[in-house]
């Protein structure tokens, strides 16, 4: 059935160039936010993506439903900013699972585990918190079981640690304030200023210590994994064991293998060599060629609706 202005209904085709197009806007949002790496809010989103609010607004609710997007709250629980969902990042977690990134760099952790006899692990910075991308254990019956996919704060983990202490003061600054700052321990830096101190040293080391700040009984020292050609920490190579098998002076003693190993895990950063403010570039020509897209369709299809009803207005009339 043809569409026409008195009922308002599409043919099979209008329906395709419409699903097509909700489709193509849903997968811009996911890499928008994705790439973004910091929660946006629907306002920077539909002016980044183009797209009007509340076409944007119904698109993010049904996102939202699926697992793909999630609602960012600061710390006093007012809403801050979108960011990508669980989903999302089971989704991402499968594809890096089955790449050759991840077998490669399984195999380095592999050998470091043989190496230094304690769990390591590599994470990433992914909005506010760290997110583990990949985690061989010791084979020590005592250990903390975790699994790549968890997420753990930034204030109190060697990891996030490190990613804190090598941004810039106001970066850093900015998201500090964000942070609840929980305490995991009695030993958790819970004071804005003195974990802004404390990352000053570190970042003076080049390292980042947990010393039973995130879980009692449990040290970790981490090291920063920087892509070929870049400062920028793109990743950090971190060793963790429990307090009644190792001390964090022993663990302070394994940084220069650390080092060895997160060497090595750099070139396997390649597929991540593209900074972000390129992929972003790219990004937002393909996002303009859509939005021409989207907004070529709209007008052929209505002028087509305006044709059809003119014929239609014509056969009634004859």
């Amino acid at each position: 059935m043809r569409a026409t202005r008195d009922t308002g209904t599409l043919d099979d085709a209008d329906l395709r160039a419409s699903d097509e197009a909700r489709n193509l806007r849903a997968l811009a949002v996911i890499e928008r936010l994705a790439l973004a790496g910091q929660p946006y809010t629907l306002s920077q989103l539909a002016s980044r993506l183009a797209i009007p609010k509340a076409t944007l607004m119904r698109l993010i609710e049904a996102l939202e439903v699926c697992g793909y997007v999630s609602h960012v709250p600061d710390s006093r629980g007012a809403e801050r900013g979108l960011s990508l969902g669980p989903r999302a990042a089971r989704l991402a977690l499968v594809t890096l699972a089955n790449n050759n990134f991840t077998r490669a760099a399984r195999s380095l952790l592999r050998a470091l585990v043989d190496r230094v006899g304690e769990t390591v692990n590599l994470t990433a910075l992914d909005g506010d918190e760290v997110l583990y991308i990949e985690r061989v254990e010791t084979n020590e019956p005592l250990r903390m079981q975790m699994h790549p996919g968890m997420r753990v704060p930034l204030h109190c983990t060697a990891s996030g640690k490190l990613f804190l202490s090598q941004m810039p003061a106001a970066q850093r600054r900015e998201v500090i304030s964000r942070l609840s700052l929980r305490r995991m321990t009695p030993r958790t830096i819970t004071d804005a200023s003195l974990l802004d101190a404390e990352l000053d040293r570190l970042a003076a080391r080049g390292i980042g210590i947990d010393n039973e700040e995130f879980v009692r009984g449990m040290v970790a020292v981490g090291v920063p994994v920087r892509a070929p050609d870049d400062a920028h920490v793109r990743a950090v190579l971190a060793v963790h064991g429990p307090t009644a098998r190792v001390t964090l002076e022993q663990l302070m003693g394994l940084v220069p293998t650390l080092r060895e190993t997160a060497t090595a895990l750099a070139p396997l950063l390649d597929w991540q060599r593209a900074s972000k403010e390129e992929a972003l570039a790219k990004r937002e020509q393909a996002e303009k060629s859509h939005a021409a897209n989207f907004a070529k369709d709209a007008n052929d299809a209505n002028d087509a609706n305006d044709a059809k009803a003119g014929r239609t207005e014509g056969a009634k009339a004859v």
